[in-house]
């Protein structure tokens, strides 16, 4: 498989289930024996065991993001009631109970993402509860953005939801080719903005301002470099996606596939929010 710039996509096993043996995968068909360069056919035994199709990957990424948006939205709900607003509509205080469900959600979310990613496991109960742990996570940050900036979090989910929509369409109808060479910027990139992020992390804890965090002109010109950066990997995480369909993975790598899509939803979602808050601050 091609590289990609999301590591959950990273040094996946071959698919090794015949194309045709099912029926499922019309335009992709091979010999019954197998597919050539991955391994012998296997015999049918239940429905985990037939390739995968498109239909199982948007089912499943469906599945995630609905997870993390009930949760979400639950989590913005109770969140509200742990502010504490002043008049002018500042946040003056924060309850142990929210720090401690951003933080939570957050670590829980992020050591979720490292097992499936290092273990490389296809699995649905994780991937949900990925998906839950970072609706979590989301829910919190997003109320406090939304006390401070009313409007806000739609704003952030119509965004993401149209550059992931985009970016669907330029892939599809092949406007933009993944090709090595645009495979290689992207990874490079999204190395390049990763040092830069934890370069400022590190520098800030000693009073050191690199001004890429700070809502500044070059705060917003970072955001929408890193933005676009998370739109272009969606066409490396489809075209993984499709040549994981193409390779005959078992259908039970759907799971997989959405929880690579999810991550760069969630990478993006952060930033657009992130951005709007400069825009309108």
């Amino acid at each position: 498989m091609r590289s990609t710039s999301n590591p959950a996509f990273r040094n996946l096993p071959k698919g090794n289930v015949a194309y045709g043996q099912y029926g499922s995968n019309v335009g992709f068909n091979q010999p019954q024996g197998g597919v050539p360069g991955y391994g012998p056919g296997q015999t049918q035994s239940g429905a985990a065991d037939r390739p995968m199709t498109v239909d199982d990957v948007v089912i499943k990424t469906g599945m995630s993001l609905g997870v993390a948006l009930v949760v979400g939205v639950i989590t913005a709900i109770w969140a509200n009631s742990q502010l504490t607003v002043n008049r002018l509509g500042e946040v003056t205080g924060v309850s142990g109970a929210l720090i401690g469900a951003l933080i939570g959600g957050m670590l829980v979310g992020l050591g979720l993402s490292l097992f499936i990613i290092f273990k490389q496991k296809a699995s649905g109960p994780l991937t949900l509860a990925y998906s839950a742990a970072e609706g979590v996570f989301l829910g919190a940050i997003t109320a406090v953005f939304e006390i401070l900036f009313p409007g806000i979090a739609l704003q952030a989910i119509l965004g993401t939801a149209g550059v992931f929509v985009a970016m669907l369409v330029v892939y599809k109808t092949g406007a933009v080719k993944v090709t090595p060479k645009l495979t290689k910027w992207i990874i490079g990139a999204t190395v390049g903005v990763v040092i830069l992020m934890l370069m400022n992390l590190l520098l800030g804890a000693f009073g050191v301002n690199m001004g890429i965090r700070d809502g500044g002109p070059l705060a917003i010109i970072f955001s929408l470099v890193v933005i676009g950066i998370a739109a272009f990997s969606f066409l490396l995480d489809f075209d993984m996606a499709d040549k994981m369909i193409r390779e005959g993975m078992p259908s039970k790598w759907a799971w997989y596939s959405a929880f690579g899509l999810m991550t760069t939803l969630v990478w993006l979602y952060l930033e657009i929010l992130r951005l709007l808050s400069y825009l309108r601050d």
